[in-house]
C-alpha cells in the first residue's frame, strides 16, 4: 500500500491531500512508487519517498533532502551504520553518488562500504517517473529496484547526490520487538525534552507520552503517568501519579489525580481539582472547582467554583443517546448524588447526599429524593446475637444431616380429584408430614415439586423423600 500526500507541510499534524495507491502484487520498491503515477499525473514539482516504518526522520533531515534538490537532480537520504550488515550500499565518487548497490548484488569491496541506503529520494516528479519507466528487474530477487533510478539517472547525465542523517533516523520497524525498541527511544527522547523545558518528570522512565503531547514549563508530573493523544498541559499544573490523560486540555494551577482519568473532550479551566479516582469525559470544568474523589462526570458543564461530592455520577446515557448535564456557578452537589441527565442544577443550588435528581434544580434551591428512613428497635442486638459458628458446625444443621425425613407412602389418586385441592387423598397424611416438619426447621413443601412427582405414579403408590434445598425448601 503507497500513500501518497501533496503538498505536505513540515507539521505532520496537517497532511493535507493525502490517497492511497494499493501495490497489488509486491514486485519491488520501484513498482510500489510507480502506483502513484495515475494519482499524480498532473502533480508539478518535488516528490520525496519515504518509508511508512521508519518514523523518527526529522523534518530538518527533509529540509536538507529539499535544499540539496537545487544542487542535484535526484538526492538519496544515507547515514553510515555502526553494522552494515545487509543495507544497500552508496556507491560515491568525487562527491558524487554514482550508484546503490543491493548486498545480495554486491562484490565484496562494495559490502565493505559503511555509508548505507535508507531508501528515502528526492526527485522531481515527472522526473522520477520516467526514470522509474526504465528499470527492470535483472537482478537476484527478479524485483524492479529503486535503487536503480541512480545509474539511469547518471547515465543521461544528471547529478546525484547523498544527504546524510544519524543512524537512528532511519530506524526500520518490522516485528514487535522492534516497535517496542523504537517506541523506547522516542520516549526517552520527548522526556528529555520536556526535562530541558523546565518540566519536572519525578520517574521520567514510568511516564508515558504521545507524539502530540504539548506540556508547559514548571508542570510537575509525578511518576506512572500516561498521556494519550491530543493532550495540552499548560505552566503550573500538577498531574499526580497514576493517572491517565486523554483528548483534554488542562490550564494553569489545576491538579489532576493521583489515580484520575481525563477523556477526550474535557477541558479543566485555571486552578480546578480533580481527585483521586475520578473520571471525566467531554466535560468543561470552571474555574476553581472541585470533583475530588469517586465520581463520574460524563457530557457536563460545571460552572466555576462549584464542589462536587464524592460519588457523583452524571447519568448521561439511556441506552440510546448520550444527554448533558447543566451546573451552575458555585453549587453544592452532595455526596452519592445521581444526576440522571438532561438535567441542570443552577447558581448556587444544592443537592442532599443520596438524592437521585430526575429534574431541573432551579437557582439557590435545595433538593432532596431520597427513600424515607426507617428504624427497627433492638434487632440489631438481635442480629448480632444470632450464631457466628461455621456452617457445618451449627447444631440444627448437624440434626438435619443425621436425621433425614423419612420416606412416606401415599397412595395414590383413583377418584380424580384435582391435583392439589383440598380433596386430594396426600391431604389425609398432614399430621404425619407435621411430624416429620419437626426435625426440620422452616420446612416447607413445593405445591409445583408435588405435581412433578405426582406425574410418576405407579400401581403401588407414590414415594417421596425429603431433600433439604437451599433456605430449607424440600420437597417429599
Amino acid at each position: 500500500m503507497l500513500r501518497w500526500i501533496r503538498n505536505a507541510p513540515w507539521s505532520w499534524r496537517d497532511l493535507g491531500q493525502t490517497g492511497c495507491a494499493p501495490q497489488e502484487e509486491q514486485l519491488g520498491t520501484a513498482h510500489a512508487v510507480d502506483q502513484a503515477r495515475t494519482a499524480l499525473t498532473d502533480f508539478d514539482g518535488d516528490a520525496i519517498v519515504l518509508f511508512g516504518d521508519t518514523p523518527f526522520v526529522s523534518a530538518e533531515t527533509l529540509q536538507r533532502m529539499i535544499a540539496a534538490r537545487r544542487m542535484a537532480d535526484v538526492v538519496i537520504l544515507g547515514f553510515r551504520a555502526a553494522d552494515p550488515a545487509r543495507y544497500g550500499r552508496l556507491v560515491v565518487k568525487n562527491g558524487n553518488l554514482e550508484r546503490i548497490v543491493e548486498y545480495r548484488d554486491a562484490t565484496e569491496e562494495e559490502r565493505a562500504i559503511t555509508l548505507c541506503n535508507s531508501g528515502l529520494l528526492a526527485c522531481d516528479t515527472r522526473l522520477m517517473f520516467n526514470l522509474i519507466r526504465e528499470i527492470g528487474n535483472d537482478n537476484a530477487a527478479g524485483e524492479y529496484y529503486l535503487t536503480d533510478i541512480i545509474g539511469l539517472a547518471r547515465a543521461r547525465g544528471l547529478r546525484a547526490a547523498v544527504v546524510e542523517c544519524p543512524e537512528s533516523e532511519t530506524l526500520g520497524i518490522n516485528s514487535q520487538a522492534e516497535l517496542a525498541r523504537a517506541n523506547a527511544i522516542f520516549q526517552s527522547r520527548e522526556r528529555a525534552a520536556l526535562l530541558n523545558m523546565g518540566v519536572t518528570l519525578m520517574a521520567p522512565e514510568t511516564v508515558y507520552l504521545a507524539k502530540d503531547t504539548v506540556i508547559g514549563r514548571d508542570t510537575v508530573i509525578e511518576p506512572h503517568v500516561v498521556f494519550g493523544p491530543g493532550v495540552t498541559i499548560e505552566t503550573g499544573v500538577h498531574i499526580r501519579a497514576f493517572s491517565y490523560l486523554e483528548g483534554c486540555y488542562v490550564s494553569r494551577g489545576a491538579v489532576v489525580g493521583p489515580y484520575a482519568r481525563l477523556r477526550p473532550g474535557t477541558e479543566l479551566a485555571e486552578n480546578t481539582r480533580i481527585g483521586n479516582f475520578v473520571e471525566i469525559k467531554n466535560t468543561t470544568v470552571g474555574k476553581d472547582t472541585k470533583v475530588n474523589h469517586l465520581s463520574y462526570v460524563g457530557d457536563a458543564s460545571i460552572g466555576a467554583a462549584t464542589n462536587i461530592g464524592a460519588g457523583t455520577i452524571t447519568c448521561n446515557y439511556d441506552g440510546v443517546c448520550k444527554h448533558r448535564t447543566m451546573i451552575g456557578t458555585r453549587a453544592f452537589i452532595g455526596s452519592n448524588t445521581m444526576l440522571v441527565a438532561p438535567v441542570s442544577v443552577g447558581n448556587e443550588a444544592m443537592t442532599a447526599a443520596g438524592s437521585v435528581i430526575t429534574s431541573d434544580v432551579k437557582s439557590g434551591t435545595l433538593a432532596i429524593s431520597r427513600v424515607k428512613q426507617e428504624v427497627k428497635p433492638g434487632r440489631a442486638h438481635k442480629l448480632m446475637d444470632m450464631p457466628k459458628e461455621p456452617k457445618e458446625k451449627q447444631p440444627w444443621r448437624s440434626k438435619i444431616l443425621k436425621n433425614p425425613l423419612p420416606q412416606l407412602q401415599c397412595p395414590a389418586s383413583t377418584s380424580g380429584e384435582n391435583v392439589g385441592g383440598t380433596s386430594w387423598p396426600f391431604q389425609k397424611r398432614i399430621p404425619e408430614i407435621k411430624k416429620a416438619q419437626a426435625n426440620l426447621p422452616w420446612f416447607s413443601c413445593t405445591r409445583r415439586m408435588l405435581k412433578e412427582q405426582l406425574k410418576q405414579k405407579s400401581a403401588g403408590g407414590i414415594a417421596y423423600a425429603a431433600v433439604p434445598k437451599p433456605r430449607w425448601w424440600c420437597c417429599f
